[in-house]
């Protein structure tokens, strides 16, 4: 299932982990995942996408979907397998655990989390538990957004608070038996809670999670909260003091204490997050929604970190709004989708000092996610945002689209319409294989 050098490297980094934390045990792609999940090295059976109900659409629920992805399969590019959850939840991330027995998924305006065991059939994602106490439990948090695995244990990024519904929040810890373990709260400026404020901001927001355990880091990057999200796009564009909440920063944390280590400066709402691979490359990247940068954080000689512009994104005037990120296994390309225009590009990233675009292609009217194959030749394209985000009337299309890289163009497979299916908005995706599982 593995090459023999990430087998090396995984034992080791959970053994390493069980020996510090002395515990057992985000994001869309093998290639974004959690380090401490087992990898699908070769080809994927199925892919789970997380759904956004639409009113009047089929039940109009959200629901998890399983599609199909084995070439070789009879049913290769068609819906297998829908679960729905009961009602419209804002629809937005889903997490493996580090087992990739459950798959954890989560509503934005709901706060609710959904456990489906992907386990027991790989072939039909089942819901088995959904946590509804979300904001009690972890004292305020509001906007369960990305879900990431850590050896026995789940990380949840909030994106807002229940007092102001504002982008101060925090993030959240749950055993993968979904037992809540605690809340660790953004440094702000008057709590910076021990971290370096390295720039002029500490503002508490959050968004993504990413962990380099190598260096005993994780990060954290920002966008905005409830008040925003759950506004039509349009109106939230037009008003001034909407457009001033939304995040500038991103935290270094200590991975063995939660604590957060330093707040760096990164303008312009920093969203996705992707960390190198190789063994000694001791950096990650992110983008800027409303900056379009592409930014490269690094460790420094000095041990601490720092975050800079590396490169532009299409033409920053245009805002053409970066959402989704993918880097490969070998560290050589970056995939950036940009919601706006539609557009996905290829990044060489060989000097990540300097990303040169090497590739552009516009997939839809709209697009959000983008999930890598472990071996970069498959890509996966959702369309949907945001409810309230998303285009309106006849560019407001929903898709779950798959493309062969050659390593000169991408080449559609199949192109599944979510509406015309009544699946609702197609939103983010994981990947599922029988490979991983002894008894398949």
């Amino acid at each position: 299932m593995k090459n023999s050098y990430f087998c090396r490297h995984y034992t080791f980094l959970i053994t390493l982990m069980i020996l510090i934390f002395g515990i057992n045990n985000v994001m869309a792609d093998e290639t974004s995942a959690s380090p401490y999940m087992a990898k699908i090295t070769g080809q994927e059976d199925f892919i789970y996408v997380w759904t956004l109900g639409v009113e009047g659409l089929g039940d109009g629920q959200d629901k998890m979907v399983t599609v199909d992805v084995n070439p070789k399969s009879s049913n290769f590019g068609k819906v297998i397998n829908s679960e729905s959850v009961g009602g419209r939840n804002e629809a937005r991330q889903s997490g493996l655990t580090d087992d990739r027995k459950y798959l954890w998924a989560g509503g934005l305006d709901s706060n609710k989390i959904f456990i489906f065991d992907v386990y027991t059939d790989p072939a039909k994602a089942t819901l088995v538990k959904t946590i509804d106490d979300f904001v009690s439990k972890s004292g305020g948090v509001v906007g369960p957004h990305t879900i990431y695995a850590l050896p026995g244990r789940m990380l949840i990024t909030g994106l807002s608070n229940h007092k102001d519904h504002g982008g101060r929040t925090a993030l959240v810890e749950y055993t993968n038996e979904g037992r809540y373990i605690g809340t660790y709260w953004m440094p702000t400026d008057d709590n910076l809670q021990g971290a370096l404020k390295s720039g002029k901001y500490a503002d508490g927001y959050g968004y993504d999670i990413r962990a380099l355990p190598r260096r005993d880091v994780m990060f954290t990057s920002s966008f905005t909260g409830w008040s925003n999200y759950m506004t039509d796009f349009g109106e939230m564009l037009a008003n001034p003091e909407a457009m001033k909440r939304f995040g500038n920063t991103m935290v270094v944390w200590d991975l063995h204490t939660r604590k957060p280590k330093q707040v760096l400066d990164v303008p312009g709402a920093p969203l996705a997050i992707s960390c190198a691979w190789g063994a000694r490359n001791n950096y990650c990247f992110t983008t800027t929604a409303l900056t379009s940068q592409i930014v490269l954080l690094e460790e420094t000689i000095e041990g601490d970190w720092k975050a800079t512009n590396v490169a532009d994104i299409g033409n920053p005037a245009d805002i053409p709004l970066p959402v989704d990120i993918s880097i490969s296994s070998d560290d050589s390309l970056l995939w950036v989708n940009t919601f706006l225009d539609g557009k996905t590009r290829g990044f060489d990233i060989t000097d990540p000092h300097h990303p040169t675009q090497i590739y552009e292609k516009k997939v839809g009217y709209q697009v959000n996610s983008v999930s890598s194959s472990w071996d970069g030749k498959r890509l996966y394209y959702t369309s949907s945002l945001l409810a309230k985000w998303d285009n309106k009337a006849r560019h407001n299309e929903q898709f779950l689209r798959l493309y062969h890289w050659n390593g000169k163009e991408l080449a559609e497979q199949f192109n599944i319409d979510f509406y015309a299916e009544k699946l609702g908005r197609a939103n983010q995706m994981q990947l599922g294989a029988y490979q991983l599982y002894g008894n398949y």
